[in-house]
């Protein structure tokens, strides 16, 4: 789980809910229809750009926002220059059963072990790594969409709201708590954008760059392996996908 995101979402919304309920009773912010255009039109026009399928798709995408553990890079070097150990030693098939954490490093094993050349195993790495980027892509273009189409959304339903309170002027004490319900659309559509659909968005795209850059090093590591390479020199080439203070302490 990303500790990150979850304390940041619940803070979030934890300040807002906090200072609205020290202004005065919380269900005055509450609106059903103001929800209804705010929402469900954010959802139907974010609908409308994409497929059915991808609309779908992105919210399992954006469970990885706050599910999501990134692998430390230094030890999957660690555990990549071990098995190139054993394989110099004893050969590929001497990693067969190995329990590997993880999975995209367990698959290239796994195809290392089952024979296949050199070339058939990056070609099918790269195409996992190149979609995984692109579903990666998709469900923060998604939240993208979402922030920008919420305020729009909340400011169509303020202009609604303020048509409606205009054309019944003559209750002048009914025009304050209809101005109140009129703006609640602007803030539901700013809550919605701001504080979940952005941020997620550009979490996604964190996730989805810190994943290719470890893929990448995976992938290196199985050619690697493959090659015969000296474990050593495979440590120096692989701490190169390391930060300079670590990739200094590595070496």
């Amino acid at each position: 789980m990303d500790i990150a995101s979850l304390v940041g979402f619940l803070a979030a919304f934890g300040i807002i809910t906090a200072s609205i309920m020290l202004g005065g009773p919380f269900i005055i912010f509450v609106n059903v229809p103001s929800i209804l255009v705010v929402v469900g039109g954010t959802f139907a026009v974010t609908l409308m750009r994409i497929t059915l399928a991808d609309f779908l798709g992105s919210f399992k995408v954006g469970l990885k926002g706050f599910f999501y553990k990134l692998d430390n890079p230094q030890q999957l070097i660690e555990e990549a220059v071990e098995m190139a150990n054993i394989a110099r030693k004893e050969g590929l098939l001497a990693l067969e059963g190995r329990e590997i954490g993880n999975e995209f490093l367990k698959k290239g094993i796994g195809l290392c072990i089952d024979g296949h050349s050199p070339e058939i195993v990056r070609n099918l790495l790269s195409k996992d790594i190149n979609v995984a980027i692109e579903r990666h892509t998709r469900g923060a273009d998604m939240f993208k969409a979402m922030a920008v189409y919420a305020p729009a959304m909340g400011m169509i339903g303020t202009l609604i709201g303020l048509v409606q309170m205009l054309s019944n002027m003559s209750d002048p004490a009914a025009i304050g708590p209809a101005m109140a319900v009129a703006l609640l659309t602007t803030l539901y559509g700013a809550v919605i954008a701001n504080a979940f659909a952005q941020p997620l968005a550009e979490k996604l795209l964190l996730i989805r760059d810190n994943e290719r850059l470890n893929k990448s090093l995976i992938l290196e590591a199985i050619a690697a392996i493959q090659d015969g390479t000296n474990p050593r020199v495979m440590q120096q080439l692989l701490s190169a996908y390391l930060p300079e203070s670590k990739r200094e302490t590595e070496e």
